[in-house]
């Protein structure tokens, strides 16, 4: 049974950083492509950015520049290390693993989804 779980939300004053990682387990990592999504309150669900086997990643405009998405397939661990944040970054922050191995964009391309760790900024 694949498994994610997001860590690492919590509350920041603007400007600040945080580092969210999400851990998978349940089947091979190494050759998936994984990517975050966030929600906000009343919201629907957005992309932010993904990673492919390989680390190729690709980032939704706003966050271009401040957010960064690594991965480390010795751990089977995504991260994705937010800098500079602002207000309309609150969210909760999910991370999604595919099947598929290039960069995923999608929601719906996505198999599997963590439960979601909240990230909350304050100005």
């Amino acid at each position: 049974q694949v498994q994610l779980v997001e860590s690492g939300g919590g509350l920041v004053q603007a400007g600040g950083s945080l580092r969210l990682s999400c851990a998978a387990s349940g089947r091979t990592f190494s050759t998936s492509a994984m990517g975050w999504f966030r929600q906000a309150p009343g919201k629907e669900r957005e992309f932010v950015v993904a990673i492919s086997w390989n680390g190729d990643a690709y980032y939704t405009d706003s966050v271009k520049g401040r957010f960064t998405i690594s991965r480390d397939d010795t751990k089977n661990v995504v991260y994705l290390q937010m800098n500079s944040l602002k207000p309309e970054d609150t969210a909760l922050y999910y991370c999604a693993l595919a099947r598929r191995s290039g960069l995923v964009i999608v929601g719906g391309e996505y198999e599997n989804w963590g439960q979601g760790t909240q990230v909350t900024v304050s100005s």
